[in-house]
């Protein structure tokens, strides 16, 4: 950098001395001045012009470069012109790439704009979706893809719900449509379907085969239990036949309940997600509920109940009830004895809520996720001493899915769990002359 500072203060030294020389010989000062300065202002007025006219026609700068300054300048021009090339090559490879996987991803994809019309969709939406690139470019999806709940959805914005349709250009197929946001802001969203029909003929052998297996071990199930009681209570039985019998006993009413809630899966599955729907009376169920549990606790629980007397809540009575009940009976049968369990239904800024939280060894990090799922069990041994089917939380699932509620899990071990399920605000009620409380709720306690 020095030597071409050096070489632009000479041009300028040189232009001054001809200033101071050009008066000795008989000029004017002032146009001598000018006649001296006129070459190193015009040198740099040509570089300049040279140099707009490179970058607007964006020619490429190669040496050799002036000397001085303007060499610098060139040469810097030169490497950003390079560097910005090599970047624009670069991302004209990415931008390749990233056309090659979307147009060779199996699943739909198809990028809606901030106002809900088609941006841009890969080949296989023309398949699953009906969506043609670019003939469909500008149209709303709703208008290609007709669901009754595909416009809810695409407005909804609920990113960790699927939505499972079969398209009017091909009812054959059975397609799980998933959003997510895209593009600057996230102001754009990317629709992601997937064929799902294989999976879905699945779970459909699958369900019938639960349902139908289940129902016929109901009736034998029935038929061995009542001849077992039978035999217990009869005098003739021999005393060390007994203790046989009562464990037979024992493991049938095991095997029924496992088969109730087989059944009471199969039919939240087969049955419309359209519920009939009433205003529940929640705080008169929990109330039950909670009668029953002392009753069949024999661990001396303690229970600390705090519950809204006047919340309703707007649902199917008795999936509401298989549900809370699941939840409470958990806690009671998988904590040690004399735990603590606090039980709330109450409302606040998201809507109505229940909670079961107690104060038991807790569950482990790697296993909250799978809580839900069918004989999922964290402690197998100790759960099939407690009775438990290990189906009561895939329940709970299924009929928070069917009330547009979640369920959420916190546990640590060693400092208790806490179960609950947030309902949307729709759905609560305050209790009304419509709906007079025929009994009394239990207030908070210990």
């Amino acid at each position: 950098m020095l030597e071409p500072l050096l070489f632009e203060v000479l041009l300028l030294l040189v232009s001054l001395a001809l200033a101071l020389l050009l008066p000795w010989l008989g000029l004017d000062p002032a146009p001598a001045v000018l006649l001296a300065i006129l070459p190193y202002l015009g040198r740099n007025l040509y570089y300049l012009g040279h140099l707009t006219l490179l970058i607007r026609r964006r020619y490429r700068m190669a040496p050799p470069f002036p000397h001085g300054l303007w060499g610098v300048i060139y040469r810097s021009v030169a490497q950003h012109q390079q560097s910005g090339r090599k970047r624009r090559k670069r991302q004209v490879r990415f931008i390749r790439r990233f056309r090659e996987a979307a147009i060779s991803v199996p699943d739909a994809l198809v990028i809606l704009d901030r106002h809900r019309r088609i941006e841009w969709a890969n080949p296989m939406a023309a398949e699953l979706m009906n969506v043609h690139w670019p003939r469909d470019e500008g149209s709303y999806l709703t208008e290609i893809l007709h669901h009754d709940l595909l416009g809810e959805f695409l407005v909804a914005d609920e990113y960790l719900r699927s939505l499972e349709l079969a398209p009017e250009h091909n009812r054959a197929i059975t397609l799980s449509v998933r959003i997510t946001p895209f593009g600057e802001r996230k102001r754009q969203r990317l629709v992601v379907s997937r064929d799902i029909t294989k999976v879905f003929h699945l779970n459909l052998i699958r369900r019938d085969f639960v349902a139908n297996a289940s129902h016929e071990l109901r009736t034998p199930l029935t038929v061995i239990s009542g001849f077992l009681e039978n035999l217990m209570d009869s005098p003739r039985t021999p005393e060390h036949h007994r203790r046989p019998l009562q464990l037979m006993s024992s493991q049938a009413e095991r095997m029924r309940s496992i088969v109730e809630d087989l059944l009471t899966l199969s039919r939240l599955e087969m049955e419309d997600a359209a519920t009939q729907s009433e205003p529940v009376d929640v705080p008169e169920t929990l109330r039950l509920i909670l009668d029953e549990a002392r009753l069949l606790d024999a661990g001396g629980h303690e229970l600390t109940v705090d519950i809204a007397p006047d919340l309703l809540l707007q649902g199917n009575r008795l999936e509401l009830r298989s549900a809370l009940s699941n939840l409470v009976f958990n806690a009671i049968q998988h904590t040690p004895s004399e735990s603590r369990i606090w039980i709330t239904w109450r409302e606040d800024e998201d809507g109505p809520l229940f909670a079961v939280k107690d104060n038991g060894e807790g569950i482990a990090r790697e296993h909250v996720p799978r809580l839900t799922e069918r004989f999922y069990r964290v402690d197998k041994a100790r759960s099939r001493t407690s009775g438990g089917t290990g189906l009561g939380l895939a329940i709970v699932k299924h009929v928070l899915n069917r009330h547009d509620a979640r369920l959420t899990i916190e546990s640590e071990p060693g400092q208790g769990s806490t179960f609950t399920c947030r309902f949307p605000a729709s759905t609560g009620l305050e209790r009304s002359e419509h709906h007079p409380r025929d009994l009394p709720v239990p207030m908070p306690s210990s």
